[in-house]
């Protein structure tokens, strides 16, 4: 049951994370709810090895948080690989 919250949490959080973070990414929404749902799942590894909570506990606001910024942060790597600037 906890990879299936998180892939639902993930979805959500992918489209978060594309409203907050919006980039010109090949896939649109459908790239961004894929990083979020891979985001989802090491985010709420990481925080949870970090702080010792349990975060594949259920939909909430604290899994929805997690996810999203794990989302964003897959999102923002994503964005600079795939477009890095031109100095």
């Amino acid at each position: 049951m906890g990879i299936l919250t998180w892939i639902i949490v993930g979805l959500v959080a992918g489209i978060l994370a594309n409203i907050i973070y919006p980039g010109h990414e090949r896939g649109g929404v459908v790239a961004a709810m894929v990083l979020g749902i891979v985001g989802a799942i090491v985010g709420g590894f990481i925080f949870g090895v970090i702080t010792g909570v349990d975060y594949i506990s259920g939909i909430n606001l604290g899994t929805i948080v997690v996810a999203t910024i794990g989302a964003l942060v897959l999102l923002w790597g994503y964005n600079a690989l795939a477009h890095p600037r031109r100095t």
